[in-house]
């Protein structure tokens, strides 16, 4: 039986810049949201789980303040490295 592994972390991330591209100071094509996405989840631990249940699990977590806080400050750290240095 072939294991899938995901990181709901990827998942928070994705959302949490979408949400907040309106407010972000720096380019929204694709390849800099992939920039930023990127270099947020490099600075961020990850979260792999393998069940359903554990998905669920993991998000409720991702849910407490903290986390919110946590992948905030990245996107905003994140989004000024892609606005110094773009790629595209």
């Amino acid at each position: 039986m072939e294991i899938a592994f995901q990181n709901v972390m990827e998942t928070l991330v994705f959302n949490k810049l979408h949400n907040m591209l309106h407010i972000l100071d720096c380019c929204h094509c694709e390849k800099c949201q992939k920039d930023i996405a990127a270099y947020t989840l490099n600075s961020l631990p990850s979260k792999y789980v393998v069940t359903h249940q554990g998905e669920l699990y993991s998000r409720a977590e991702a849910l407490k303040l903290q986390y919110e806080t946590d992948i905030t400050t990245a996107l905003l750290r994140s989004a000024k490295i892609v606005k110094d240095h773009p790629r595209h």
